[in-house]
C-alpha cells in the first residue's frame, strides 16, 4: 500500500543548538514568572556553616531494625509533623 511519494519528504526539525529563542518585543525587559519561597527548615539548612551532618550510628540502628522487622512506626508523630509542615506552608502563602 503506497501512502505518499518519497519525493514529498518533510525537512527535519532543527536540533536544539540550531533553534533561536523567541525574540522579546523591543524595549521589553524579562520579568520573573514565578516566585519561589523556601521553608524555614530549608532556609536554615542552606545557610553557610549549617550542620548538614547526620548521625551514622542512628541510621545504622534504624536500618538494622528495619532489616530485623523490629522498626516501629509512630503514626501520631508522623501525622503531627505533616500537619505542622502543612501549616508552615499555608502560613507562607497568606503573607
Amino acid at each position: 500500500m503506497k501512502i505518499g511519494s518519497f519525493d514529498n519528504k518533510l525537512s527535519p526539525a532543527p536540533v536544539a543548538s540550531e533553534r533561536k529563542p523567541p525574540a522579546a518585543p523591543s524595549g521589553a525587559m524579562a520579568q520573573a514568572s514565578a516566585k519561589v519561597e523556601l521553608s524555614a527548615t530549608v532556609s536554615a539548612m542552606a545557610k553557610p556553616g549549617a550542620d548538614t551532618s547526620f548521625d551514622k550510628a542512628k541510621v545504622d540502628r534504624i536500618a538494622q531494625a528495619i532489616r530485623d522487622g523490629k522498626f516501629e512506626i509512630n503514626a501520631d508523630a508522623i501525622a503531627d509533623k505533616l500537619i505542622a509542615n502543612a501549616e508552615e506552608l499555608l502560613a507562607g502563602r497568606t503573607r
